[in-house]
């Protein structure tokens, strides 16, 4: 199936009248890992939600697999990963309710939960290595166990693409290794991937494009840039047409406010 994950002309967003983006041209395929990248303030989160939609544009236009977002039905393909968990209500939710939750997109309001949610949910919590804690509170686990339950939240619904903002930040480096295991296990299955981050860490391996955010303008967009001291290598180096170097609902757990 041939089909665009993401379509961004000239995406515009302000807030409060100042520029947040300022014309982004970008397009996701299938099976592509990709970084968005840049400072504090660059901007990466807001495009992320722009490309889904959640952010307004007030200039441009944006297309999930082929339809504006407003028109987008199929939520079930869009699994996302936010930057840390957010649990309300006086009863503790558990590991696999939560984990459970990412089922949602799938399911018809009149289904009850069938064989291949509950087979679908064991599997995430298997592959984040949870399964022995699938009964516990989520309070209870810490933030890097926290951020794994996340991660098998958006595993549980079987989308064709992963959006994850600043997955690794602020968690051990045991779930960062397990997240760029996880990552090459969608990659080997023909996902796509869409994630934030300040550094690329245990994930650069795994990373076929890097989108670097600056000012609200691509700066680059092509090879992930290089760690700092390490040599190119000739022939490696490609730059956005549009780059410059100078100037620069629907989903279950979306949280956090625009940078």
């Amino acid at each position: 199936m041939n089909e665009t994950a993401f379509a961004m002309t000239d995406g515009r967003v302000s807030f409060d009248g100042k520029p947040v983006l300022r014309g982004i041209d970008l397009t996701v395929c299938p099976g592509e890992v990709v970084a968005l990248l840049g400072a504090n303030g660059s901007g990466k989160s807001t495009l992320v939600r722009a490309l889904l939609g959640l952010t307004p544009l007030t200039g441009g236009k944006t297309l999930m697999y082929g339809s504006p977002p407003g028109k987008f039905r199929d939520w079930w393909r869009i699994g996302y990963v936010p930057q840390r968990l957010q649990v309300g209500g006086g009863v503790p939710a558990t590991v696999r309710e939560v984990v459970a939750s990412g089922r949602i997109a799938r399911q018809s309001r009149l289904r009850r939960t069938s064989a291949a949610d509950k087979a679908a949910v064991s599997s995430a919590l298997e592959a984040v290595r949870l399964a022995d804690r699938a009964g516990d509170p989520v309070q209870s686990l810490s933030g890097g166990q926290q951020q794994r339950v996340l991660i098998a939240r958006a595993l549980a619904g079987e989308p064709d693409t992963y959006v994850m903002d600043e997955p690794t930040a602020g968690v051990d480096a045991e779930t960062q290794q397990l997240l760029a295991d996880t990552l090459s296990g969608l990659v080997r299955d023909g996902k796509t991937v869409v994630l934030v981050a300040h550094e690329l860490g245990p994930l650069e391996p795994v990373i076929t494009r890097g989108v670097v955010i600056r000012e609200g303008r691509v700066a680059h967009d092509g090879r992930p840039p290089r760690p700092e001291g390490e040599c190119a290598r000739p022939g490696h180096e490609h730059q956005h047409p549009h780059a410059t170097e100078t100037t620069a609902g629907p989903l279950t757990g979306w949280q956090g406010e625009p940078r």
